[in-house]
């Protein structure tokens, strides 16, 4: 595993952006800087880059152009999905969420927002040991007051896929609309046919830069705005668009799609590969998330018996840069809350480590050599 620098395992956080990306989004960071909403000729060169950017994406994530509302990213997005549509059904008195345990923060902060200021009622549909749901669970809890039904389509910290169609097909036939998100799964699996009538994706999760993101949502869906001004993107997302970074999200979104199917091929097969080795070489090692459905690039353990942060500096000292689980709970000292849905005791799961792979994948010999990092890691710090 030979490199310039260290090996950088933590793609779920976030990627490089792609030299592509940079090339596309540079006539719009300079000589085409207009403002899309003046009415001129710069400000129409700049509105016609950002219709053909959302057009682009729409097509990806099989929507409309009119759905796509650029956002500032993943969090935004998910937070205009689930109050936004939330907020807008109250005045039909459907005061009901149902989402889950294993969701990410901007979800599950969003739904406690809605209980606090709202009087908005949250169900917390359980998962299985893997992190699976069952679409007969949700059949369940919906109720004639539900107003959405929120959940990501892959698991940002274990990597479990959910089976969207069979869930969104349940809601579907109660009348309640459906949001997932694909965060994660963007770049990894096919997004058009999920069934969903909100999906939010971010540009930095894909090759393009930090701060930007789309909403798709069908036009049929009421979406009250979070940020109120000048009426953009159809009144939904006001404020002046980020048209570099639209552009910027379409162009990653796309090679990400059609480089999709032969990248998860080959590094679903080493991250199996890199499964077993670690299991065969650590005996504390146990893999979180289901085995079989899970992302391309995901593998996730805890190491009973030792520190996860110790063995990520162990890591790094050798030259393996990975994680802990989500990012955004960067500096907290408690167990997952994704982990505790799954069942696993809270001192297992203080000693999780997560890899996530790019498309790029490992080199070589990747996946014995970083299993026996892994190993020697995890037996420097007393395991």
């Amino acid at each position: 595993m030979a490199s310039p620098g260290p090996l950088y395992l933590d793609h779920a956080a976030t990627s490089p952006v792609r030299p592509e990306v940079l090339a596309a989004m540079a006539p719009y960071l300079g000589g085409t800087f207009g403002n899309p909403s003046s009415h001129h000729t710069v400000g129409e060169a700049a509105a016609s880059a950002l219709a053909d950017a959302r057009a682009r994406v729409a097509h990806v994530l099989g929507m409309r152009a009119g759905d796509v509302v650029f956002t500032g990213g993943g969090t935004e997005a998910n937070n205009l999905a689930v109050k936004g549509i939330v907020l807008a059904a109250l005045e039909r008195g459907h005061r009901h969420l149902i989402t889950t345990p294993i969701e990410h923060e901007s979800i599950l902060e969003s739904a406690d927002h809605l209980r606090r200021f709202h009087d908005v009622r949250t169900t917390l549909l359980p998962v299985d040991e893997h992190g699976r749901l069952d679409p007969e669970a949700l059949r369940d809890a919906l109720r004639p007051d539900t107003a959405l039904v929120s959940f990501g389509h892959a698991n940002n910290e274990v990597g479990t896929v959910q089976d969207a169609p069979a869930l969104t097909a349940v809601a579907r036939e109660a009348g309640v609309p459906v949001h997932v998100d694909a965060v994660q799964s963007a770049g990894w699996l096919p997004l058009a046919g999920l069934g969903a009538d909100a999906l939010s994706i971010a540009g930095h999760k894909l090759g393009a830069p930090k701060g930007i993101g789309a909403l798709a949502v069908r036009g049929r869906i009421p979406v009250e705005p979070l940020l109120h001004g000048g009426g953009q993107e159809r009144g939904r997302r006001s404020g002046t668009e980020n048209v570099a970074g639209a552009v910027g999200l379409a162009v990653a979104l796309e090679l990400a799609e059609a480089e999709r199917e032969e990248a998860a091929a080959r590094v679903s097969a080493q991250r199996r590969h890199l499964i077993a080795a670690v299991l065969a070489a650590v005996p504390s090692a146990r893999l979180t998330g289901d085995p079989s459905h899970r992302l391309p690039g995901t593998a996730s353990f805890t190491f009973a018996g030792t520190s996860g942060e110790a063995v990520l500096l162990e890591l790094e000292r050798r030259g393996v840069i990975s994680s802990s689980g989500s990012a955004c709970a960067a500096g907290s000292d408690d167990p997952s809350p994704v982990l505790l849905a799954l069942g696993i005791e809270p001192q297992v799961a203080q000693t999780s480590v997560r890899f996530t792979l790019s498309h790029a994948g490992l080199p070589g010999d990747g996946p014995e050599r970083l299993a026996a990092l892994v190993a020697a890691a995890v037996s420097a710090v007393g395991a």
